[in-house]
């Protein structure tokens, strides 16, 4: 079981909204960290190891890009070169931001040796890349596992893959692979089965419009939340559609540390609020009508009733039979 995140762990996915500038990757993760993100995120690869220059465009790419051709030519124009993603990192760490990259290739990969970077996350395409995961096991990092497209045999073969020479820390990702993704398909109740049957920490990587899905995610055990930002949703590209811009990836923020703020800890306590009211709600035990001394306390003269003070209610059924020490009016406390 891994230790437990203190706090849910967003993560701000720029992936290629960059859209090619380092320049804009650098402005992006300046105003990722200003409005509260924990990580930013950026995608790390060689077109020329990641897709055949045949391989057709998915519809998402299709629909938000101007390029029609191929993935090939698509990712080719998104690429960032390994000297960029270290100008990157150490862009980050002058400017104290958590930086991450998602690796598609086993060149990219050694972006991993930067000691800066704490976290290194598996798309969820490569989750049966057994070569790559292979690679990957051998760095000392914490691992994030996105596990959109695909089933729990492979989810545990690529874990039992990462485990290689020495237990890693593995956070899995619910995902829906698509851009954007529909809500009727999110399917939320899967974090906490992957939970129970994987035992260790569950997030969310959540490819939707919406700024309540997280919050819900959280609300029912999700720890890491990833989702894409732009600062212009109208700009060409295959993510800008399907991620949200600076503004509302704010609000997504707050509703999430609210939630956080709501849900409190386990256990059962009183909190401070209700505690001064405690008294006042509460019923204490008080005479039914006049009792006199010496007689007996029974259902008949004794009742219970809001007094701020007193004998507490519970203790009514151990009253009953004794006899009254002095005599009591209507309404007055009973002191024993």
């Amino acid at each position: 079981m891994n230790k437990g995140l203190q706090k849910t762990l967003i993560i701000a996915e720029i992936g290629v909204n960059h859209n090619g500038s380092i320049k804009r990757a650098k402005s992006l993760a300046l105003k990722a960290k200003n409005i509260g993100a924990d990580i930013v995120k950026f995608q790390l690869y060689r077109t020329d190891l990641l897709a055949t220059k045949s391989l057709s465009l998915c519809n998402y790419q299709s629909k938000f890009s101007k390029i029609k051709s191929s993935q090939y030519d698509l990712l080719k124009k998104y690429e960032i070169s390994f000297s960029e993603a270290l100008e990157l990192v150490n862009f980050c760490k002058k400017n104290f931001i958590q930086i991450c990259f998602s690796c598609f290739d086993e060149i990219s990969i050694n972006i991993f040796r930067e000691k800066y970077i704490k976290y290194i996350k598996i798309p969820s395409g490569e989750i049966n890349n057994y070569i790559l995961l292979t690679k990957l096991s051998k760095f000392k990092k914490k691992f994030i596992l996105s596990v959109g497209n695909s089933n729990h045999q492979e989810i545990s073969n690529a874990i039992n893959i990462l485990n290689n020479n020495f237990k890693k820390n593995i956070i899995i990702l619910h995902c829906i692979s698509d851009y954007p993704a529909k809500e009727s398909e999110m399917n939320l109740k899967t974090i906490p089965f992957l939970k129970k049957k994987f035992k260790t920490e569950i997030g969310l990587s959540d490819h939707s419009t919406s700024i309540f899905i997280p919050s819900l995610a959280v609300a029912i055990g999700a720890k890491v939340v990833e989702k894409h930002l732009t600062d212009n949703n109208n700009l060409i590209g295959p993510d800008h559609k399907s991620s949200l811009n600076i503004k509302d990836f704010k609000k997504m923020i707050t509703n999430l540390r609210s939630t956080e703020t709501i849900l409190g800890t386990e256990g059962k306590k009183i909190s401070k609020s209700e505690l001064k009211n405690k008294n006042l709600v509460r019923k204490y035990i008080v005479a039914k009508n006049k009792i006199k001394k010496g007689e007996k306390f029974s259902e008949m003269n004794l009742t219970t009733k809001r007094t701020g003070k007193g004998i507490p209610a519970n203790f009514y059924f151990k009253i009953i039979g004794k006899r009254a020490k002095k005599s009591f009016t209507n309404d007055e406390l009973i002191i024993t």
